[in-house]
């Protein structure tokens, strides 16, 4: 059964077609979890109960990019649960790049390159120390874009179904984003990407 075929059925109560949507998400789920929360139990909490959350509302989905919405679920916990144990994010650059067991992602994390060699796998880890105090720097909504777009990947559009604000808002606030990277990163800006140099425009 395709996903919009799961998502009819578990409106109607299903609860095994439920249960086969969490298990086609709850890797992302838990990832942006992770990477916004930088805490193993914190996020496996949020994921819980962002999935919690959505099978209570999944009559609320009309359509559009189930993702996006389920998104944002997911960063409403994560905040819920910032908020209920009074810290901000702290998220570094080694856990925006590797999953909860140390092993690289398969997205377009910030720094990684599909053709890395050993050498610059040591200067990524070099950078990260630099870059984990820019990302904290960063206001929480310009933090949480830039980690939906540049790490996991996702469009504009589901971006802003996953935090809940306007298309241009998003552009906007990850172009901020970046620019306020560039700036904090210049004394190593020669390691960035493209994206994160001064004098670089920052992707559309």
């Amino acid at each position: 059964m395709d996903e919009l075929g799961l998502i009819h059925d578990a409106q109607k109560g299903d609860v095994n077609a439920f249960n086969r949507l969490v298990l086609e998400y709850q890797t992302l789920a838990y990832n942006v979890a992770y990477r916004i929360m930088a805490d193993d139990d914190a996020a496996a909490d949020a994921t819980q109960e962002a999935f919690i959350s959505a099978y209570k509302h999944i009559d609320s989905y009309r359509g559009g990019s189930f993702r996006g919405w389920l998104m944002r679920i997911v960063t409403n916990a994560c905040y819920d649960e910032l908020r209920r144990r009074k810290r901000r994010p702290a998220v570094s650059l080694e856990e925006l790049t590797t999953n909860a067991d140390g092993e690289e992602t398969d997205s377009d994390a910030l720094l990684a390159s599909t053709d890395e060699l050993p050498e610059d796998r040591t200067q990524r880890k070099e950078l990260a120390a630099a870059l984990q105090n820019c990302l904290n720097s960063l206001p929480d909504d310009m933090r949480t874009v830039t980690v939906l777009s540049d790490v996991q990947g996702l469009d504009y559009a589901e971006i802003a179904e996953a935090t809940g604000v306007a298309l241009g808002t998003v552009k906007s606030r990850l172009s901020r984003a970046r620019a306020r990277l560039r700036n904090c990163l210049q004394a190593v800006q020669e390691l960035l990407p493209a994206v994160y140099r001064l004098g670089d425009e920052a992707s559309a």
